[in-house]
């Protein structure tokens, strides 16, 4: 018996679909399926730009890997809403990070990155391993949020991963460089934190009297430069 391979039924790999899910009457939080990757991030980018000037949406809020939906009133049709949402998130392509490059001078270590020795003995590194791994690094900002103007950054070399503090340093200082997990980011606040702090930078990451108050956007791209390192 043969087959013929030009009728053969092909049998491809089926896209999830997003999770979408209500927050109250006036939000819905829409969320990329799977575990997360920058290919998922670059698609809420897009949906997230487009859903934005959707009739009845006031602001579409973006998160890591997720994006949340502001309505001016109560959406009349939810189950049609959701379905316009989920065609276009398999429509859409991801959009690049084509963001601004922030480059920002950090002192690595001293008095303001008291957590480097401990993410160096993690590592199994020195802490100038750490700091020269961590410089060299090509981060995106994800989203921002948690506090105002505070960049989740994507791209942390998984040779310095660091998990989040059990019990939280009670007050760090702003603008303290940190790594929890496999993101990195500078505290806007001084307060506590459960991040590990390897450094600090002067540049502020929020004023709220300029026209953009956050330094960081989604898709924009980050360099840290080694202004001096002590250790």
């Amino acid at each position: 018996m043969s087959i013929n391979h030009h009728t053969a039924p092909f049998v491809g790999t089926v896209e999830k679909d997003p999770n979408i899910s209500l927050i109250g009457t006036l939000a819905m939080l829409v969320e990329a399926p799977g575990d997360f990757d920058m290919g998922q991030q670059r698609r809420i980018w897009a949906v997230a730009d487009a859903l934005s000037s959707w009739p009845n949406v006031q602001e579409a809020v973006i998160g890591v890997t997720n994006v949340m939906l502001v309505f001016e009133q109560p959406p009349e049709d939810i189950g049609a809403l959701s379905a316009s949402i989920t065609e276009l998130w398999h429509r859409l392509p991801g959009r690049g990070a084509d963001g601004k490059l922030i480059e920002i001078p950090v002192v690595y270590g001293g008095e303001h990155g008291f957590d480097l020795p401990a993410v160096a003995a993690r590592a199994g590194l020195s802490g100038g391993e750490v700091v020269k791994i961590h410089s060299e690094g090509d981060y995106t900002v994800c989203a921002v949020g948690s506090s105002p103007g505070f960049g989740y950054l994507h791209g942390l070399d998984p040779r310095i991963f660091m998990p989040r503090k059990s019990v939280p340093s009670l007050n760090m200082r702003a603008g303290s460089v940190t790594i929890g997990g496999m993101q990195t980011g500078v505290a806007v606040l001084s307060s506590p934190n459960g991040w590990n702090a390897i450094g600090w930078a002067a540049v502020p990451m929020f004023d709220p009297k300029s026209d953009r108050p956050s330094l960081m956007a989604p898709g924009d791209r980050v360099k840290f430069r080694i202004d001096r390192i002590e250790l």
